[in-house]
């Protein structure tokens, strides 16, 4: 039975919070899609306010401690993210934005990722568009095309025991499912994309 792994990055820094309820639904339903389609499903879901020093520490110092190491190592190894922040001043967190900087840059490059985002209010939902999913197509990954937005309105249910979070939640974890079915194309780097600025340089200084 094949195996795909998924890591959970759940930026809320509550307790309870409706970041990490809006990623623990969005897992449950990849998963159970996963399985349904005959996978063997890893998940791992993170609560980044617990690395919160440490990732503050690697700006400063460079280097990752034990458990942030760790935690990149699971990044880089998964074949697909969830990724859940809730909204501050019209955008993802700083918390948020800071773990995805100490991230190598080719690191998620081609993972499949499911977005979500929480909020106080409706009007912060277009965050998801114009913030987080930039964000992961600068990073070259593989998108779902349905993110979730969750706000206060959002967690009750209908007369018949399902709210429009759940019928949403269940159409982005099918969309994340069939993407973490293929797996991505491999694409051979180019050569002159890792080299030193000053070497590109000489290199059209010679042949001039």
């Amino acid at each position: 039975m094949e195996s795909r792994r998924i890591t959970v990055l759940s930026a809320g820094l509550g307790v309870p919070s409706s970041s990490r309820l809006l990623a623990d639904q969005l897992a449950a339903a990849s998963e159970r899609q996963l399985a349904a389609a005959g996978y063997a499903v890893d998940v791992e879901v993170l609560e980044l306010r617990d690395l919160a020093v440490d990732i503050a520490n690697n700006f400063v110092t460079g280097y990752a401690a034990p458990k942030l190491a760790e935690v990149i190592a699971g990044v880089r190894a998964s074949e697909g993210i969830i990724a859940v922040s809730p909204v501050f001043s019209a955008s993802y967190s700083g918390l948020f934005k800071s773990f995805i900087d100490v991230l190598d840059p080719t690191s998620l490059e081609g993972k499949a990722v499911l977005l979500g985002a929480t909020a106080g209010t409706d009007r912060h939902q277009m965050v998801l568009d114009f913030a987080m999913r930039p964000l992961f197509t600068y990073l070259r990954t593989r998108i779902a095309g349905t993110a979730v937005f969750a706000g206060p309105q959002d967690w009750g249910k209908d007369g018949d025991g399902e709210s429009p979070l759940s019928v949403r939640i269940d159409r982005a974890a099918g969309e994340f499912a069939r993407l973490l079915e293929v797996p991505p194309t491999q694409q051979k780097p180019d050569a002159l994309a890792t080299l030193p600025f000053e070497q590109l340089l000489a290199g059209i200084s010679a042949r001039r």
